[in-house]
């Protein structure tokens, strides 16, 4: 019953009854998660996995280490170093676990980190599964509040004296519903911040690579090398399921020694080790040298689409929504605002819309508390640019 009561606090009726009609014929939806599998390198997965089962399919279809398949995991330390050359920051493969997504990641965080009634904060607004994954474990759950360049630092430092949390959670890049990236002066003062209150920051990182023009700054992980102390209280998880294939469930964390061991525990009792085939596959995929080429595809066809959204909206909405157009990722973070006396509930609007063939999320349930009933969240990314245009139209007309 317990069990039952805590999922009730974060499951939203609005969202579930949502999800439901995006069956109906016709409907445009904005509502997904999700990369466009149109963007998948189908060939060079598949290469992938035949060179998976040619080299050492034993190795690749039999148990494994519950850190992960070593040959994956050295990838995954060099793929990761490359990207923060610019600062020095080093992993290696011992550095790291791989998991199966971030999300059991975040779940392993949740079972090693939190007791019940330990008090933890996230962003607000936050990735929905990690409220409902954190409260799972009887955590209680603390936003604080963000702008268009990420979390407010002061606020935040005022909320960790207050609450003395377990750890902090942030999406510091192309953030999950916000959009919003944290600038760079404001994440080396979260690293300052994490070693002055020695406060655990977990970063999660699964749209970092994702970047329409300018690549943002660099990850917290990387600032480390910057921030004496900081790789102490820092935990990092990646995923490929954004850049990759979702399918392949293939995430990772970083951690401190002795959580990355508590984590590792935990995963035995979990499910003793993600995937190795898929592990195996992942690991020829990053060999082969082909992420490069499909990361440049995929931020060329989704900062397009960023752009047509971003456009029709100023163009079908006009002053009754605002918002910041995102530098990358896979979301828009709007709000009604009321304007004109139009609509300013974005529940109501979300019903209307299904009405008119179009669908998006109602961004409240994105918030541990105080709620934001005119916030929004947008999808772009596997909706081509017409459908874009047409499904705002709709939006449009809806409100």
């Amino acid at each position: 019953m317990q069990f039952a009561q805590r999922l009730d606090n974060v499951e939203t009726s609005a969202i579930r009854e949502l999800f439901k009609l995006l069956g109906k014929p016709g409907i445009i939806s904005f509502a997904g998660g999700f990369p466009d599998s149109a963007m998948f390198d189908v060939e060079g997965i598949r290469e992938a996995s035949a060179e998976a089962l040619a080299q050492d399919p034993g190795a690749a279809l039999q148990y494994g280490a519950t850190e992960g398949y070593n040959p994956l995991r050295e990838q995954l330390a060099a793929f990761m170093v490359e990207k923060m050359k610019s600062t020095g920051a080093q992993v290696t493969p011992e550095g790291l676990i791989v998991t199966t997504g971030s999300q059991q990641a975040l779940d392993l965080l949740g079972k090693t980190l939190v007791d019940p009634g330990a008090k933890v904060i996230v962003e607000a607004p936050t990735f929905l599964a990690t409220i409902q994954c954190f409260r799972l474990y009887g955590a209680q759950v603390i936003g604080a509040p963000i702008d268009a360049q990420g979390v407010q630092v002061d606020k935040l430092e005022q909320l960790i004296a207050e609450h003395k949390p377990r750890f902090v959670y942030l999406i510091p890049t192309f953030g999950n519903p916000s959009g919003a990236t944290l600038s760079l002066e404001r994440r080396k003062r979260i690293l300052e911040l994490a070693v002055k209150t020695q406060t655990v920051v977990i970063e999660d990182d699964p749209y970092g690579d994702l970047y329409f023009g300018e690549a943002p700054p660099p990850s917290l992980l990387a600032l480390t090398a910057q921030v004496p102390g900081s790789r102490d209280w820092l935990v990092h998880c990646g995923s490929l399921s954004k850049v990759l294939s979702p399918g392949l469930r293939v995430g990772w964390m970083v951690a401190p020694p002795e959580l990355l061991a508590k984590a590792t525990m935990c995963k035995q009792f979990s499910d003793a080790h993600t995937s190795t085939f898929a592990q195996a596959t992942a690991a020829h995929y990053l060999k082969a040298g082909r992420m490069p080429g499909t990361l440049a595809r995929v931020r060329t066809v989704y900062a397009e689409r960023a752009q047509a959204m971003g456009q029709s909206l100023k163009k079908e909405l006009g002053d009754a929504i605002e918002f910041t157009q995102p530098g990358g990722g896979l979301f828009f973070w709007a709000r009604l605002t009321g304007a004109g006396g139009k609509l300013k509930d974005a529940n109501e609007l979300a019903k209307r819309a299904i009405e008119k063939g179009v669908a998006f999320v109602p961004g409240a349930p994105f918030f541990a508390n105080n709620p934001d009933l005119a916030a929004l969240r947008l999808s772009f990314a596997t909706v081509g640019v017409d459908k874009i245009r047409e499904g705002v139209e709709r939006l449009g007309q809806a409100i």
